[in-house]
């Protein structure tokens, strides 16, 4: 049923709007040129439902990494057309609805007004009205296309710089960088992009790495060849992971209840291969000239449907409410379900919301379809004397590209108030 409605739309879609191009052709003399884009307009529609069929094939996918990343990649191309000829098509909605106006009220007109908006008037607003369109649309399409090719690998840093009463003195100025949902199967291709984000996470000279889940899209295969350059990440005092709702393999359709336990172990392995100590609803102390603060991390908790693997009480129980305690846990919406309201935990960490990967951040204003799902959406939250930074998101999934929402890689300096 969603491949017929897909189809029906591609198909209704492209005929509409197949309207407006031919009256943007009208001066156009030279027949070739004009099939030519006849050719190319309609190229792009059958491509697209060759590869839905192709991929509807393939159903269910092998754990074949690649296989995802041109699904995702086919996705983006259908956003990066389809949006711009819907808003296309509302101009030419537009014009219908006018000729519908004035079709009635000729009824009512005399043959001369009738005459004085004649055929070629008509023709010259309805190409007016085309060029708008087209105009208009091309800004959507631009975005989407500078958002795939460029958007997705523009790592940004944000700082951060938080001061804390119950901080120990040896922890002043002591500087973590938080990374967040690194959805490694869909950088396929992109090595160099990886690296590069990378080298920009040790030049910021660490004393601590912590990682906010979602390590893969789906399953452990996608890690192949990524371990050792994940390995490459540096912190004085070490790398703390935890695991987000990707990491559990629940969007997969498995062969049986062992394959799906065996690749989620896998995948707790692969931390430990590339450094990470990973804390699965547990805590780890970070020691400073016999001073010391905890990292505790409970596995993905979100709000149906999302599972609730997290036990925040598990996690915190060798810990005491007087010590300084940031907390790894990869939803938001568990800061409020819990956090805030059960604990005096002092800064959470988080991400998942990926800041939909779209978005406007121009000085105070801060904008996401997201927000609407996820309140605490993207960047520094604080209630009392409670903190919650939410992670943009390393990596991508579903669309390859981001737009006004770049990658992020979090850089937070505890400061002892």
């Amino acid at each position: 049923m969603l491949f017929i409605f897909v189809f029906s739309f591609i198909i209704l879609v492209d005929i509409y709007s197949f309207k407006g191009v031919k009256l943007l052709l009208t001066n156009v003399n030279s027949q070739v040129i004009r099939y030519l884009v006849y050719i190319i307009y309609w190229s792009i529609p059958i491509l697209i439902i060759i590869s839905l069929l192709y991929f509807r094939a393939i159903q269910p996918f092998d754990k074949e990494p690649l296989i995802f990343k041109n699904f995702f990649l086919l996705a983006g191309f259908f956003i990066l057309f389809y949006i711009p000829k819907l808003i296309f098509i509302v101009f030419h909605l537009t014009e219908d609805i006018i000729h519908v106006i004035k079709w009635m009220s000729s009824k009512f007109l005399s043959s001369s007004e009738i005459e004085f908006s004649g055929k070629s008037l008509e023709i010259s607003r309805s190409r007016f009205i085309s060029q708008l369109g087209l105009l208009i649309a091309a800004i959507p399409f631009t975005s989407i296309l500078y958002g795939m090719a460029k958007g997705r690998f523009n790592f940004r840093i944000s700082n951060e710089n938080l001061k804390f009463d119950k901080l120990p003195y040896s922890f002043d100025g002591f500087k973590i960088i938080q990374i967040s949902d690194i959805h490694i199967g869909s950088f396929i291709g992109h090595e160099t992009q990886v690296k590069r984000a990378i080298e920009l996470i040790n030049d910021q000279n660490p004393d601590l790495i912590l990682f906010t889940g979602d390590l893969v899209n789906n399953f452990y295969e996608e890690l192949n060849g990524w371990i050792p350059i994940f390995s490459k990440l540096k912190a004085k005092y070490g790398k703390i992971s935890t695991l987000g709702n990707h990491d559990y393999g629940d969007y997969f359709v498995w062969k049986n209840k062992a394959e799906k336990e065996q690749n989620l172990l896998n995948l707790k392995n692969a931390h430990k291969e590339m450094g990470f100590r990973l804390l699965l609803n547990e805590s780890e102390e970070i020691t400073i000239n016999d001073e010391s603060i905890m990292i505790v991390g409970v596995e993905n908790w979100g709000l149906p449907p999302f599972p609730q693997y997290g036990n925040l009480n598990k996690a915190t129980e060798n810990t005491i409410d007087s010590q300084f305690r940031i907390l790894l846990s990869h939803d938001p919406s568990h800061w409020d379900a819990e956090v805030i309201k059960d604990t005096n935990i002092d800064l959470t960490l988080s991400g998942h919301t990926h800041g939909m990967q779209f978005g406007i951040e121009i000085g105070n204003i801060k904008w996401s379809p997201v927000k609407y799902k996820y309140p605490r959406w993207a960047g520094l939250y604080k209630e009392n004397n409670q903190y919650l930074y939410v992670n943009r998101g390393f990596g991508y999934i579903g669309f390859p590209g981001r737009i006004g929402m770049p990658p992020e890689i979090s850089v937070i300096e505890l400061n002892k108030a």
